[in-house]
């Protein structure tokens, strides 16, 4: 009877774990290994040059030259160095994989901690991200429409955000990270585009005549508030680390060829897209505007007419690709609880109600709440800081528990402050500007 019991309890076993396996090669994260390094290359750019970059040179003129430069330097410097500690992490328990950030932070602070600390900032990165880039999607076309059309009938916004978010009630049925990578790669060469031509027209059309470098705001208030959302803005320029497990857990990984290195080469190559993307259009949008700038480069600049149409029509491809690959992770944790806790069979009907029932919140809440601008910098600065800045840092002290005062110990401490002030003072000044563009706006307009 006992050999009888076990054995049927090792057949159970057996199922579970098939069973498992199978649910594991459904969902989207760890369904599909076969990625090149290439791959992690473009999915790191098109996940990190957002639409941010456009409001750069808005961000440089609440910050001015110095300041401005610094934090853009200081931001690409720490931001690379916490990059590299997830990759270097990913892997650091031999056998196993943190294929989801979340697995990594229940690694690092325990089972239940961990998924408190990761999950609901993690999701605020995600979802924010993706209703911005409703709106953003939603703008980009308006302003393509009205740029070729300029006597055509005004057509709403609200309209737009939805001819937007139909394209994505079809990409969100791509299963998994591998079968957006042609998207992907679209996204990340419009991206450059779209940089390349902000910072090329600005440099064509000069400097303007009466150009000024003071600061935007007249009083010291207004300054220093700024001067917090202008951080705020910056933080969730780069902000690439929420997806950055999720598309290392699709390279492929064995103990002679471990999937870090891979990886690192790709995320090099995006860091360098970054740079070229980032800093020439801050500083020369600040350089010809100076601080009329507007938060959105391409708006500064309305002639010539189709360059301008071409940029925004490429900043629309561009976000779509955004829009899926921030998505993806939160698929992929709607999908996990569906199946795994509340039992749902994992099939095509799950994936099309879940996924689409998630692309249509995102587009009303787009459509309800479009203040740009404001809604970045406070994202950014509550929920990016910590992902991006210093979460890994102390995943990184917890883990590893690098000696006092040695060189690691001190870079993830001064990563850690630096995150945790910008995490204070960012959502301050956005607030604001959220406070002060809601005094002049109407719903549904």
């Amino acid at each position: 009877m006992a050999a009888q019991a076990s054995s049927l309890e090792v057949s159970k076993k057996q199922q579970r774990t098939e069973k498992e396996k199978a649910i594991d090669d459904w969902l989207p994260i760890t369904s599909s290994r076969n990625a090149k390094w290439w791959y992690s290359a473009f999915h790191n750019v098109t996940a990190m040059v957002g639409a941010g970059v456009l409001s750069l040179p808005f961000a440089m003129s609440e910050l001015g030259w110095g300041p401005g430069i610094a934090v853009l330097v200081i931001s690409w410097v720490i931001t690379l160095y916490t990059l590299w500690q997830m990759v270097e992490m990913h892997e650091m328990v031999p056998g196993k994989r943190f294929d989801r950030y979340h697995e990594l932070g229940q690694h690092a602070f325990g089972e239940k901690l961990g998924l408190w600390i990761v999950v609901p900032q993690q999701l605020i990165v995600e979802v924010g991200v993706n209703i911005v880039y409703m709106v953003t999607g939603g703008r980009s076309l308006k302003k393509f429409h009205d740029s070729v059309c300029p006597d055509c009938k005004n057509i709403k916004l609200s309209f737009f955000i939805m001819i937007f978010a139909s394209v994505h009630f079809v990409l969100s049925q791509l299963p998994n990270f591998n079968s957006i990578s042609g998207i992907s790669l679209a996204a990340a060469v419009m991206s450059l585009s779209y940089s390349t031509i902000a910072w090329g027209a600005s440099v064509h059309k000069g400097k303007k005549v009466d150009v000024d470098y003071g600061y935007r705001a007249h009083s010291t208030g207004g300054a220093i508030f700024n001067f917090f959302s202008a951080l705020g803005d910056v933080a969730f320029a780069y902000a690439g680390h929420n997806v950055v497990l999720e598309i290392q857990a699709t390279i492929p990984s064995t103990p002679e060829k471990p999937s870090k290195k891979p990886m690192w080469k790709g995320v090099i190559v995006a860091y360098i897209v970054v740079a070229a993307c980032y800093f020439p259009v801050a500083l020369m949008g600040y350089w010809a505007f100076g601080n009329s700038v507007d938060d959105n480069i391409l708006i500064s600049l309305s002639k010539p007419r189709w360059l301008i149409a071409m940029a925004n029509m490429f900043v629309v491809i561009h976000v779509i690709g955004s829009y899926q690959i921030y998505a993806m992770p939160v698929f992929d944790m709607m999908e996990t609880v569906l199946v795994k806790k509340m039992n749902f069979p994992p099939g095509l009907t799950l994936r099309l109600i879940a996924r689409s029932l998630y692309v249509a919140f995102t587009m009303f809440v787009g459509i309800t709440f479009p203040f740009f601008g404001g809604l970045l910098g406070f994202f950014g600065g509550f929920a990016f800081a910590p992902t991006t800045y210093f979460l890994p840092c102390i995943m990184w002290l917890v883990i590893y528990k690098p000696k006092r005062f040695s060189l690691s110990w001190i870079a993830n401490w001064v990563c850690i402050v630096l995150g945790v002030i910008l995490m204070i003072i960012a959502p301050i000044g956005a607030l604001r500007q959220i406070i002060l563009s809601a005094k002049t706006y109407s719903f549904y307009s």
